[in-house]
């Protein structure tokens, strides 16, 4: 129990009962070096009222006003729809044209940034189709104001940000300058900044890196993408960027039902698929990575983490262990851009004591043992989450 004169409370000490009546000659207050805080609005709010609580009023505007805030910060950053649920904007250069696939040579461009489980994508699938030689790629970090920031200025123009590469185009750019984006640096245009139609494209280019796509595995990859997109890389999102308990409420069922159903897929199917790795599992891939280090703690993906999923769990190390994988895999610049950057998420931007990355990467190097599961069922198309 706290005492009666707990700061905590509001409280004021009890007095002493004394014998004598004589009354003690009240002492002025003082504020000494010794004990006073050292920044001025902790000294002021001491002068104001004392070691108690500030007055009820000004909790309750100060309350008012911070939710007014973060709702504003909130519709810029994650627009919702009228429930509160995020609704993610569409890119305007969605797929990249097709005269690019016969084009030689080309003259692409990638930007990229290891955070960013969307530009993660487009990175792990350039380098599982061996395409370093041919698709050249820059990478961004994110920066104080939340604009993607190059580390030099040596790009294009001079730029100091991804937005000012996308200003580049013809006729400029004022919507969101995302990532992944690839550039035309012949035509200095935007081709595309969709992340699956980026993969998608550097999955038909020639390569010597196996097919993500097979003709006969489509229809599969279709059917996991449907379920992977909106419940889970979008759905823990949306519980993060939910402006609403029912938004939220909704966002985290389907995200652990999908997550359920998906785990019990997996006690006898190597990967989505079957024994070939797809683009459908690069995409879950990019989300579970994150899992257990931001989505789980930030965006309050709590009902379980993915270390309690052992089927999941280790189909995750059983791709990270595959070659190049772990190259495009940072941890530490994951956890310092989440807790970082997404001011209206973690507005102290003190960052979580988790794993450090030799940690994070050694539990993700563990034998995973998936390679001797059978393929009884995997020609079987399973049915939706």
């Amino acid at each position: 129990m706290l005492p009666a004169h707990s700061p905590f409370l509001g409280g004021t000490p009890t007095p002493t009962c004394r014998t004598s009546p004589t009354p003690r000659r009240r002492r002025p207050l003082s504020i000494s070096s010794s004990s006073s805080p050292s920044d001025p609005l902790t000294t002021f709010g001491r002068v104001l009222w004392g070691r108690s609580l500030p007055p009820t009023p000004l909790i309750s505007l100060a309350r008012s006003s911070w939710s007014s805030a973060w709702h504003l910060m909130m519709r810029q950053l994650a627009p919702s729809t009228p429930s509160g649920s995020y609704s993610r904007p569409s890119s305007p250069f969605p797929s990249v044209p097709a005269h690019y696939l016969t084009s030689r040579p080309l003259h692409l461009h990638l930007y990229g940034a290891f955070p960013c489980p969307w530009a993660h994508r487009a990175l792990l699938v350039r380098a599982l189709r061996s395409l370093e030689s041919l698709i050249p790629v820059s990478l961004v970090v994110p920066g104080r104001d939340g604009l993607w920031e190059f580390e030099s200025p040596d790009y294009p123009g001079g730029c100091r940000t991804l937005r000012d590469v996308y200003a580049l185009r013809p006729g400029g750019y004022d919507g969101r300058s995302t990532v992944p984006m690839l550039w035309d640096s012949e035509l200095r245009d935007v081709v595309c900044n969709e992340s699956y139609g980026i993969v998608e494209f550097f999955n038909a280019l020639d390569s010597g890196g196996d097919d993500l796509a097979p003709d006969h595995l489509r229809r599969q990859i279709e059917h996991w993408n449907a379920i992977v997109y909106p419940k889970i890389n979008n759905g823990v999102y949306r519980c993060g960027f939910a402006q609403s308990q029912e938004a939220y409420d909704a966002a985290a069922s389907e995200l652990f039902a999908a997550m359920d159903a998906i785990e019990e897929h997996l006690s006898s199917s190597r990967y989505l698929c079957g024994d070939t790795l797809t683009l459908a599992d690069v995409c879950l891939f990019t989300t579970l990575i994150r899992f257990d280090l931001v989505y789980n703690v930030l965006f309050r993906c709590t009902k379980k983490k993915l270390v309690e999923y052992p089927n999941l769990h280790g189909y995750t190390r059983d791709i990270y262990q595959m070659p190049k994988v772990a190259d495009t895999c940072h941890f530490g610049a994951i956890v310092d851009s989440y807790y970082g950057t997404l001011f209206p998420l973690n507005p102290s931007g003190i960052r979580p004591l988790l794993p450090d990355s030799a940690s994070e990467a050694e539990l993700l190097s563990k034998p995973h043992n998936r390679e001797s599961l059978s393929s009884t069922r995997r020609d079987l198309l399973p049915q939706a989450a």
